[in-house]
Parts: C-alpha cells; sequence; structure tokens
C-alpha cells in the first residue's frame, strides 16, 4: 500500500512516496514527469521520518550521503542511469556524456538525459548533479533555479568542512 507526506524544504514542498518501508518518489511541487496525485497514496504524515530527517539534515549542509530504503521502478536501462547517479559524489558533477559510458553506453547520450530525467527519487539520486557538455544547468525536471540551488548547497557545505 502506498502512502505519502508532504515536506516543506528551501526548494518547496516535495512529496514523500512509500511502499512498504521503501521511498519509492519523491517529487518537487511542479517538477516535469509528475505522477498523478492518485499515485501517490493515501496521505499519512508520520510515513518515513527517517528521510525526512535526513533531508533536514541535508538542507541544513550536515549530510552528504543518504541512506534510506530505495525501490525505484523503471527499465534495465533506467534502474542503471539511478546507480550510477548514486556514485556521483556530493558536491561533484558529471555530464550526460560521462554518465552515458558511466553506464556502458556511451553513444545514448539522450536516452541517459531521458533516464535522468525520469528519476523518481530527485535529491536523494543526485540528477541535480549532472550538467550539459558545456558546464550548463540543463535537463533538471525540478527547474534550474532548483539545480542551481543544490549544487551550490553542497559546494558551500563542503568549504565547511574542509
Amino acid at each position: 500500500m502506498r502512502r505519502h507526506t508532504v515536506v516543506d524544504s528551501p526548494v518547496g514542498f516535495l512529496t514523500l512516496v512509500a511502499q512498504d518501508a521503501a521511498l519509492i518518489g519523491l517529487y518537487q511541487h511542479e517538477q516535469r514527469h509528475l505522477p498523478a496525485a492518485a499515485a501517490f497514496g493515501s496521505r499519512n504524515d508520520a510515513v518515513l521520518p527517517a528521510v525526512r530527517e535526513q533531508l533536514a539534515a541535508y538542507f541544513d549542509g550536515t549530510l552528504e550521503t543518504f541512506d534510506v530504503p530505495l525501490s525505484l521502478s523503471g527499465t534495465a536501462f533506467q534502474r542503471a542511469v539511478w546507480a550510477a547517479l548514486q556514485a556521483v559524489p556530493y558536491g561533484s558533477t558529471c555530464t550526460y556524456t560521462e554518465l552515458a559510458a558511466a553506464v556502458g553506453r556511451p553513444t545514448a547520450v539522450r536516452a541517459v538525459g531521458a533516464a535522468n530525467g525520469r528519476n523518481p527519487v530527485c535529491i536523494i539520486v543526485p540528477c541535480h548533479r549532472v550538467l550539459g557538455a558545456d558546464g550548463s544547468l540543463t535537463g533538471y525536471a525540478g527547474g534550474t533555479a532548483r539545480k542551481s540551488f543544490l549544487l551550490e548547497l553542497e559546494r558551500s557545505s563542503l568549504t565547511l568542512f574542509a
């Protein structure tokens, strides 16, 4: 049974969707590729307390690596892209070309971009860390302002710990 809650964050409202004890969705308000609200299940504000706590720590700049159970539905290719995204370190970026190479499909840059855009668990699966070949902030389902905010948050947090 799916359940969801909505939490406020520095990038706006986030909808957390759980099935059993795993996070299956983390969506930003009005992002592209947002599922229909009926897919979120019933509202339950007690759902996923560890995810809420870790998101708060991430936005405070004190958490670099999330440790929450995920259950991601997608094609084998999408899941491979999402796994590769999780290997991009906090405060770092890669390009879509580098991500395509990381999944063993160096000519599939557009397909990698499409899979990146369909990431069902933004922020935790850090699709915001992927840039265009020229370093531009392209292709973020939550919008470039949010992408810029998340990248700057990570960069500024790194300098605090240096």
